[in-house]
Parts: C-alpha cells; sequence; structure tokens
C-alpha cells in the first residue's frame, strides 16, 4: 500500500462529508465542517485537513457535541452580531454570522461578531479569509483546551490560542495569516508523532518540566509560546478576548470539560471586521488598499522575502489543478469511522 493516495479537491470534500454524516452530523454542519477541512488540505495545511475529521468524531462521541445542532443568530448591539452555537462545531455558526457581521461593519466601519458554545476544531483563516473577500479587514481569536505554559512556567494554562489577520487587495492574493500564540501547533505535535520524527527545540517541555524534541513526551507535558513572554502575553489577550469578553470558556476551563481526553476544544470565538472606506479622513478604500501595496512592494523588494499567505495561494492553485497528497493512513482512517 502507497504511503499517499492522491484526491482531487471534489473527493475530499466527499469523503469529509461522508463521514460526519455517517455520525449524525446534519447536512448543514458536515457541508460547512467539509468546507474548511477541505480548504485547509487544498492550501496545504496539513494539521487542520483531514487529519481533524477523527476529532469532529471523537467530539461527537464522547465529548457531548451536538452534531444536528443549529446555530441561533441574535443582535447585542448595532455594531455587535451574537451566534449561539448550541454546543455544535464552529464552522456552521461562523457561516450563520458572516453575512450580518458584513452588514454591520459596512453601516458601522467596525463590527464584532461573539460565537459561543461551538467546538472549535478548524483553522481560523477561512472566515478573516472570508472577508477579504468582501473588501474587508478582519480579525479572528479563539482559545482552546490548556496546553501551553505560560512564560517561566511548566504547568499548561493557556490553549495554543490562534489569532488570524486579513487584509483585502484589490489585484492579487489577500493578506491573511493564522498562527498560535504557541511555537507549534498542536496538531504538527500530533504529526510529527505519528511520523516518529522529533520535534524542534523549543516547541515544548515534559511532564518534568525539562526541554523535550520527543513528540509523545511533549503532548503529555506543556508546549510553550512563541518567544517567550512575547507570545504569552498574546496568548493571554486571547483568552481574554474569546473567554471573558464574550462569555465563553478559558483554555483551561475547556481542558476541565474534556474528562475523556478527546481533544476537542469547547469554547468561544471572536472575531473583528473594519470597512476601510471608513476609517480613513478621504473615505476613499481604494486609496488605502493603494497605500498598503506600497509597503508589499518594498516587503517584496528584498531577496528570499513572500508575503503572509501566499505560499498558501500558489498551493492552492496546483491543488486544484492537480489534485493533493493525502496520507494513505488518514483516509484509511477516516473511511473506518464512516465504515465505508
Amino acid at each position: 500500500m502507497s504511503e499517499t493516495v492522491r484526491m482531487s479537491v471534489a473527493e475530499i470534500h466527499d469523503l469529509a462529508v461522508q463521514a460526519l454524516q455517517s455520525r449524525g452530523c446534519s447536512t448543514a454542519q458536515a457541508q460547512a465542517i467539509a468546507d474548511t477541512v477541505t480548504a485547509a488540505e487544498r492550501d496545504g495545511a496539513r494539521s487542520h485537513g483531514l487529519f481533524r475529521i477523527p476529532f469532529y468524531v471523537k467530539a461527537i462521541d464522547g465529548a457531548g457535541a451536538q452534531p444536528a445542532a443549529d446555530p441561533a443568530l441574535s443582535d447585542l448591539a448595532p455594531g455587535v452580531v451574537r451566534v449561539d452555537g448550541g454546543m455544535g462545531f464552529a464552522p456552521l455558526a461562523l457561516q450563520r454570522g458572516a453575512e450580518p457581521l458584513i452588514e454591520r461593519a459596512r453601516s458601522q466601519g467596525i463590527a464584532a461578531l461573539a460565537v459561543t458554545d461551538v467546538f472549535h476544531i478548524a483553522a481560523l483563516w477561512p472566515e478573516v479569509e472570508r472577508m477579504t473577500e468582501e473588501g474587508l479587514v478582519a480579525f479572528a481569536f479563539t482559545g482552546a483546551i490548556n496546553y501551553v505554559a505560560p512564560a517561566g512556567g511548566t504547568q499548561p494554562l493557556y490553549g495554543t490560542n490562534p489569532m488570524a489577520f486579513g487584509w483585502p487587495r484589490e489585484d492579487g492574493a489577500p493578506i491573511v495569516f493564522d498562527q498560535a500564540s504557541s511555537a507549534a501547533a498542536r496538531g504538527e505535535i500530533q504529526l510529527h508523532k505519528r511520523a516518529g520524527k522529533p520535534i524542534p527545540e523549543g516547541w515544548a517541555v515534559g511532564p518534568d518540566g525539562e526541554p523535550t524534541t520527543d513528540p509523545e513526551t511533549a503532548l503529555a507535558g506543556a508546549q510553550l509560546p512563541f518567544g517567550g513572554h512575547k507570545g504569552a502575553a498574546i496568548a493571554l489577550m486571547v483568552e481574554l478576548l474569546a473567554g471573558a469578553l464574550i462569555g465563553d470558556l478559558f483554555s483551561y476551563e475547556a481542558g476541565e470539560h474534556d474528562t475523556n481526553g478527546v481533544g476537542a476544544p469547547r469554547g468561544g470565538e471572536f472575531m473583528i471586521a473594519i470597512d476601510p472606506a471608513r476609517c480613513a479622513a478621504h473615505g476613499d478604500a481604494a486609496r488605502s488598499l493603494a497605500r498598503a501595496e506600497e509597503l508589499f512592494a518594498r516587503v517584496l523588494g528584498q531577496e528570499g522575502t513572500r508575503l503572509p499567505g501566499q505560499r498558501r495561494h500558489e498551493i492552492r492553485a496546483r491543488s486544484r489543478d492537480q489534485g493533493v497528497e493525502v496520507a494513505q493512513a488518514t483516509v484509511d482512517e477516516i473511511r473506518d469511522l464512516a465504515g465505508i
């Protein structure tokens, strides 16, 4: 049996939908999750691609996730929208909140979306990229399960706590980045374990508090924030925005709820969308975007540089034409889960 199998983007999406519906996901939930999983696989973000499907299944089987939840939308203020996910998964709740967030950002200049009571297993960049497609600047923040020690500590307290940012462009791919406040995403360590490869130094400490390059020891210990106290400060900020501010769980509380060790974070997500045309004195979004292009040109003027998200879009173009190489073990696992 080969180590990888080539699949089209459509085949990846179909496999994800089949697996999720076989475990009771509604069509809407399954399609929304498959959209985000497929986007990650298509763009080379393998740790958030099909690799994540078993986490969704485990959340249904062992963490109380509601696979047929129907998210409910409500207005909290002229520029603030809330979506109660009903203990379903984040992708559908985010889809429900996207259009209202766009509408309010355009009417108010800046708007926020609070997504609560969801299981959040996906990457953040798809939702900020969705905003850039509408000409908006966007941020997204979410917590996780407590895997990361605070700066100077050795015990898990924060989640990997990613944040994402998107900037629209009139010509060319938007500027989009999505990064954990930890030195590495949890999924990257899990992929190293699956591949039998050591992790880089500085990613984690073991249960004894000592640095480790063994992924299994790292998963049993604590991950480290990137850049020491700087990454830890960002992690703290994310805890406040996606936890205290919107009335959802802190990462350590999500860990307490994960009694079966599923590893599917329960919590919330906080998004901000900004209309460039409403922020500049001249009221001209095109002028603001043109100013940004001057900066981008100077970045690219230095040899060896690239803009955030550029590599992902290059991989996306190849995936559409050539398909995607997916680990055979991952495909087999998902087919087993789906009984196909």
